[in-house]
């Protein structure tokens, strides 16, 4: 039986009244079974429902429901689908989940792509595994925009790449939904000798000319040291990031000329490793592909240089941001800054991947293996800051199950998670 099952009540809301609790599920709203959280909403949207809750102790309960248009039920549900992932079928050379270890959380190893959370959470899906029906789906319920992962518009390449007959489908599928009214976020995960050059020209330009494509994101491909099994892919280094970002600005400056918008937008790893400047706030406009690591260290920069800082901090404190390799680059100038502030010592500490190996640079996916190696010469009592994306929503703890409370306990420090925002940074240092 499919059922929505809830995680969280929310104080002083509809269901809080109801008397419903965490465990507690929805069975039917309005007498249909709901698949997913699109479903859910559509049918809550009436102001007059009825709700079917299957009660954790097994007892079903039904309720006749009179609410406002816009009144929530006031809960959150354990996932956004509840009949189960529509899971990715595909074999591509580059997949970061065919690169991990054995031994993790059987949950690391899903590989998603269901174009449902792609409208509900901007996860990016490759429209390889669409049936009729949920063609036809997306196009009566008008589901856009969904975030579409690329990587090259060559058929023949496309399939090679991904190891799926049918991805060679691509713009028919994108120009057919397009057709119905459907934007698009895309993405090329770029490899150096596979998808760049010639074929990355062609995939901008076959994109740029589909009306529903919003915006085109270039991600470089991230490679661990779990590959000797795997196809050879070479990562991307300074000369090649160097190319790119010059392509990128012609491109950019084109598409502001043909097109109002730059369209083309190249993720923040590109300008590091080509030791480039970034971008200006302006040029990224509003932002498409913030998620996808495009824009995030500008932004992040932009936010500091419009807050104000104390003169001066009392009691005195003393305090280390560790990050990754890349984040390491991001956050100087800002530590630099802060150390101005009288009575205030930031110490930057970067951390190299120990885990996946030192080619995977980014925050996200450092260990609390790999902060025990970086801060193994630490002082005890000393403070650290992390960025918070380290640690897994659910439940806080990093990728290879470690907690904070499991570093804090091993190296006798206090270890604080950060949202990586200015304005949480200097709020968490005034606070400490």
């Amino acid at each position: 039986m499919i059922r929505a099952v809830i995680a969280e009540v929310q104080n002083n809301s509809l269901a809080h009244e109801l008397g419903l609790v965490p465990g507690d599920s929805i069975i039917k709203v309005n007498e249909h079974t709901v698949r997913d959280l699109i479903e859910f909403q559509y049918e809550w949207a009436g102001e007059e429902v009825l709700l079917e809750v299957g009660k954790k102790s097994g007892e079903p309960v039904i309720f006749e429901i009179e609410k406002d248009y816009d009144e929530a039920l006031g809960v959150v549900f354990t996932q956004a689908v509840f009949d189960g992932l529509k899971q990715c079928r595909n074999k591509c050379i580059f997949c970061f989940v065919e690169q991990m270890p054995e031994g993790l959380r059987k949950s690391l190893y899903v590989k998603d792509d269901d174009y449902r959370l792609s409208f509900l959470q901007g996860s990016y899906i490759t429209l390889t595994n669409l049936s009729k029906q949920a063609l036809q789906r997306i196009k009566e319920q008008h589901l856009t925009p969904l975030y579409v992962s690329v990587h090259t518009t060559q058929p023949g390449l496309r399939v090679q790449m991904m190891g799926a007959p049918d991805a060679g489908d691509i713009l028919k599928v994108l120009k057919e939904l397009s057709g119905a009214g459907i934007e698009f976020h895309t993405q090329v995960v770029l490899c150096p000798g596979i998808n760049d050059g010639d074929s990355l020209e062609q995939t901008y330009h076959e994109l740029a000319n589909i009306d529903g494509v919003r915006s085109l994101a270039v991600v470089p491909v991230g490679l661990t040291k779990y590959r000797d099994k795997l196809s050879h892919l070479d990562l991307v280094n300074r000369e090649s990031a160097a190319e790119i970002v010059d392509w990128a600005a012609e491109k950019q400056q084109t598409g502001r000329l043909t097109k109002g918008s730059a369209f083309v937008w190249l993720s923040d790893e590109f300008y590091l490793t080509a030791e480039r400047p970034l971008p200006s706030f302006g040029e990224y406009e509003d932002f498409p592909q913030l998620e996808n690591g495009v824009g995030m260290a500008r932004l992040l920069l932009h936010e500091f240089e419009k807050l104000d800082l104390p003169g001066k901090v009392n009691p005195a404190k003393e305090i280390v941001f560790l990050t990754g390799m890349s984040g390491a680059k991001v956050l100087l100038p800002i530590v630099d800054k802060l150390n101005t502030v009288q009575g205030l010592k930031i110490t930057l500490l970067s951390a190299e991947n120990s885990f996946f190996g030192a080619s995977v640079t980014v925050a996200g996916l450092l260990t609390g293996t790999c902060l025990l190696s970086a801060l193994r010469d630490i002082e005890k009592g000393s403070i650290v800051f992390i960025p918070a994306v380290m640690l897994r929503e659910l439940d806080g703890k990093f990728l290879d199950d470690l907690s904070p409370r499991d570093i804090e306990k091993k190296l006798s420090i206090r270890l604080i998670p950060v949202p990586v925002s200015a304005a949480d940074i200097v709020s968490n240092i005034l606070t400490v």
